[in-house]
């Protein structure tokens, strides 16, 4: 059976990422920045798909991953309620390391900078995921949907869709820089960034 349109999109914005912290699965809000990015997201998809009728609307339990996909609805004319959570979207685990900069982990922690170097796809933070253990997590979702869905999440889950959907080799996906501002259509194993 045919997999149906996906269109992904991985939150604005926050000071967290401004940063270069890891923010893993801590609350972290939007900034202004991540909120016009959302909006200019939100206007794209609805000069893509109108209203987004016959489109599922699935979003990541995270604060900033609801406000992207709230901030989108608006812009598409839709109530900002008019969507559901779905658990298995929430972002990579960072562990210990969530809450510190690349430039923190660097100086304090660079045998953990060396082993993610060395193989990011399989790299596992202290009590935290690797993005295989992510892929493993998504992909049975992912395998199940039957409608055309809008999703809001993240941008370590968007590299493992990626490998998933489009067959993308996981250290190419590990290494994606993941956009904001931009929308990924997934349809019949390709990928297209809008």
């Amino acid at each position: 059976m045919p997999r149906p349109v996906i269109f992904y999109i991985r939150h604005g914005q926050t000071d967290w990422n401004a940063q270069y912290r890891f923010q893993g699965q801590q609350d972290i809000p939007l900034n202004e920045t991540g909120r016009a990015q959302a909006l200019g997201n939100g206007r794209k998809l609805a000069g893509i798909v109108g209203d987004g009728a016959g489109f599922d609307f699935l979003c990541s339990p995270l604060g900033r991953a609801r406000e992207t996909m709230e901030i989108i609805r608006e812009a598409m004319d839709l109530p900002r309620e008019g969507y559901a959570i779905e658990e298995r979207l929430i972002e990579a685990s960072y562990g210990e390391l969530e809450g510190m900069s690349l430039t923190d982990i660097e100086r304090d922690r660079p045998e953990l900078m060396e082993l993610r170097d060395q193989d990011r796809w399989n790299f596992t933070p202290p009590n935290g995921e690797s993005l295989a253990m992510v892929s493993r997590r998504i992909a049975p979702f992912f395998d199940g949907l039957v409608q055309p869905v809008i999703i809001v999440a993240h941008g370590a889950v968007g590299r493992t869709v990626r490998h998933h959907l489009a067959g993308t080799p996981t250290e190419a996906a590990a290494h994606y820089a993941f956009p904001q501002d931009r929308i990924f259509r997934f349809e019949d194993g390709g990928e297209e960034l809008i």
